[in-house]
């Protein structure tokens, strides 16, 4: 009785601990993305406008920055978009002759 017990508390532990883990190491993934997103914008952002003269410090030059920025944020999802549709669509079966080139080069194997 005492070890049926011991073993119940022992689970309940562990189970304790593993959802306390879990839960540390969902934020540490939150974290990890929120900053990589972070990241990943500012480089973009200045990539963007790096080369377009806006005067950042105004507001009609930001205006300009942001819509370039999000047009730029479109024409990538639009890509993705097309080459996704086209990866999809694409014939992934082998290729006939390339079947035939297989069996003749296995058969010459054989001799």
């Amino acid at each position: 009785m005492v070890s049926a017990i011991l073993i119940l508390v022992l689970v309940l532990v562990v189970a304790i601990w593993l959802v306390i883990e879990f839960k540390r190491f969902r934020h540490k993934l939150l974290a990890v993305f929120l900053i990589l997103l972070i990241l990943f914008t500012y480089f973009s952002f200045a990539g963007v406008v790096k080369d377009k003269n806006l005067d950042l410090k105004t507001f009609d030059g930001m205006k300009e920055a942001g819509k370039l920025y999000f047009l730029w944020i479109g024409h990538a999802f639009k890509n993705v978009k097309v080459v996704t549709s086209n990866v999809i669509d694409m014939d992934w079966r082998m290729n006939e002759t390339v079947e035939q080139n297989k069996t003749i080069e296995s058969s010459d194997v054989v001799k």
